[in-house]
């Protein structure tokens, strides 16, 4: 009693832990004046924009008074202070909650003094002169466009720390580096909270970085206070509205409607012949049963003792069908949360935590299908097949976090995670994922499920014609993935530039129709080729199903290769290995995901289309 004490107590920590910013800050964000209101600087890095042009992003900096309203997500950032910034004082690091430490978040006192409704006139940070190595840090920093962001009373704010001028000419030996030294911060406010936090560059006052050589630098800043009307509960509303302007509402609603008549389509088509072959097929069995008992059988009746016969593999079959149901939950509980608004914009690391979590606890049902479904099979290594499921999906993300963590810590990114969080991580691993796996398999094992065939299995397999090359399991898989995929490929768009980009994606509702749309064609897709392929008299329909409905992830992996190289400016090793590593993983995911739904579909039409019949 004491042991299971002992561990719901450290489960309980455990959430405490990833969930810490719940109740870890007790400020109300309410204000006095001169108050002071914490100004935290995070990360800077490359601006590669993998979703916009140029001419869009300094579209952007001039509708918002300068600010990049943007999410950005990079795998290339660095810390604030990694930059030869000076500081005033000794710099203290914010305690982070796990999702923002995996999202890249390292957040550490910034040196401007921005008290609540306090305003400044050039006021001057430090002086300091910049040796040749940090006028050519700097200058490298300005060259690859570097951007800061920082997080006043929690708002985000970004800059770019300097700017290139070409003065018209092509030869980049020519061009001239400028570092911006002033920054002006404007503030809103409502009564006693802060509602909206712009930044903007003083265009005369720069720093000259074009050639190596010490240069002095007077770091300033300037805070000017407003008063607006905006309720405190909608200051993080003008993050969203760029993700809900008109032109990108209608390229949405036109995803909506181009995957919606794809479905409509594909269903009706479906439907109507699989209806007629079916109605078809079973008036001529029903009429071959009132016949000679010597009239021999054709088509998928005739392998009626062979279609429930116990695929190869099966420990490998049960675990991908437990691993793609636990992610089809996640999924699921993902989108329930961002439904009611758990992922609002800047709501810092609230995704990366859900997905720990729900993942961690959701394990159980992995366990629970797997080894239920194994047992149906009439599997007795019941133990080695959950530890087969538990290391299924778990095992080559470990993998390419371990390469990918090492690039990182290479580069000295924000995104190698530390020490402390990887051993929270191994303990939610260890101490959540793991039990509740083995207590999901052992309630799967006792569950005395049995597979319910509604035709009896042969001794001996039939042997299976020769069929055409379109009907081996590449072809079909392709066939299989490309209509799924073309339900969903504009929407990806969207939800890459989000991802990798510097777009917000906040219409989770449309996404939300967009993941059922792709359920429903996967299924529908499936059990068409299922039929097809009995109707071959190919029994081997198992796998097959299961492919061919996770066909999809390797459609979006390809897209992957076709975003890299002609949507994104994405470059150089670190970047590269990010976005096709854990993009690796995710569509990994997906097929996992897909591949469980397609075969349930297929396992539910194969069981009613023989228990419609009367076999022999």
């Amino acid at each position: 009693m004491a042991r299971g004490g002992a561990f719901h107590v450290l489960v309980f920590l455990l959430l405490c832990a990833a969930f810490p910013a719940i109740w870890s800050d007790a400020s109300d964000h309410k204000y006095k004046v001169g108050d002071p209101v914490p100004l935290y600087a995070n990360k800077v890095g490359p601006f590669h924009n993998p979703s916009t042009s140029v001419a869009d992003h300094y579209f952007s900096l001039s509708c918002n008074a300068h600010v990049l309203l943007c999410v950005l997500i990079d795998s290339e950032t660095y810390r604030y202070f990694d930059l030869p910034f000076c500081s005033t004082g000794e710099l203290k690091d914010k305690s982070e909650a796990l999702g923002e430490v995996l999202n890249g978040d390292r957040l550490v006192s910034a040196p401007y003094k921005l008290d609540f409704l306090v305003d400044r006139e050039a006021e001057v940070i430090c002086k300091k002169k910049l040796s040749k190595k940090d006028v050519a840090e700097f200058r490298r920093a300005v060259a690859k466009d570097y951007y800061f962001q920082m997080y006043y009373d929690d708002l985000p704010i970004w800059g770019f720390l300097g700017k290139v001028d070409k003065e018209g000419s092509g030869d980049p030996s020519e061009y001239k580096y400028y570092l911006f030294k002033h920054l002006h911060f404007e503030i809103f406010y409502n009564k006693d909270r802060v509602i909206e936090i712009n930044a903007r560059t003083d265009p005369n006052a720069l720093v000259d970085l074009t050639e190596d050589k010490e240069v002095d630098v007077e770091f300033m800043y300037s805070a000017k206070w407003k008063e607006t009307h905006v309720p405190f509960e909608k200051r993080m509303d003008k993050y969203s509205k760029s993700s809900s302007l008109p032109r990108h509402l209608e390229i949405h609603w036109f995803s909506i409607i181009n995957s919606c008549v794809t479905v409509l389509l594909l269903t009706g088509f479906l439907a109507t012949i699989l209806m007629r072959v079916l109605k078809n097929d079973f008036v001529k069995y029903a009429h071959d049963e009132e016949a000679a008992d010597d009239q021999e059988e054709t088509g998928w009746k005739y392998i009626h003792g062979d279609v429930f016969r116990f695929p190869k593999y099966k420990s490998l079959f049960a675990a991908c069908l437990g691993s793609g149901t636990q992610l089809f939950t996640l999924a699921t509980f993902i989108f329930l949360l961002a439904l009611v608004g758990v992922f609002y914009p800047y709501n810092r690391g609230a995704l990366f935590t859900a997905l720990v979590v729900i993942y961690a606890l959701t394990s159980g049902i992995a366990g629970y299908t797997a080894a239920s479904f194994y047992c149906q099979l009439e599997g007795t290594n019941w133990v080695r097949n959950l530890l087969l499921t538990g290391a299924l999906f778990c095992g080559p993300l470990f993998l390419t976090f371990c390469f990918l963590n090492t690039v990182a810590i290479a580069y000295h990114a924000t995104a190698a995670l530390p020490f402390g969080t990887i051993v929270v991580i191994f303990l939610i691993w260890a101490l959540v994922t793991s039990p509740l796996l083995v207590l999901g398999g052992i309630a799967g094992k006792n569950s005395k499920a049995e597979f319910q065939a509604p035709v009896r299995t042969t001794k001996y397999p039939r042997e299976i014609p020769p069929l055409p090359w379109y009907r081996a399991s590449l072809p079909q898989m392709a066939m299989a993935g490309f209509l799924p995929f073309s339900a969903i490929y504009i929407e990806l768009y969207y939800i890459f530039a989000s991802v990798w980009g510097h777009r917000i994606y906040t219409i989770y509702s449309i996404l939300f129709i967009v993941f059922i749309i792709l359920l429903i064609v996967t299924a529908f897709i499936t059990v068409a080729l299922t039929y097809f392929q009995l109707a071959a008299e190919d029994h081997e329909w198992w796998w097959r199903s299961f492919l061919c409905g996770g066909s999809t992830g390797l459609f979006i992996y390809g897209y992957c290769l076709y975003y890299y190289y002609a949507r994104s400016d994405m470059s150089g090793f670190m970047q590269t290995s990010f976005f096709f590593g854990y993009m690796a993983c995710i569509c990994y995911a997906f097929f996992l995901m897909l591949g469980a739904v397609g075969f349930r579909a297929s396992l539910f039409f194969v069981r009613h289309i023989y228990r419609s019949i009367k076999c022999e």
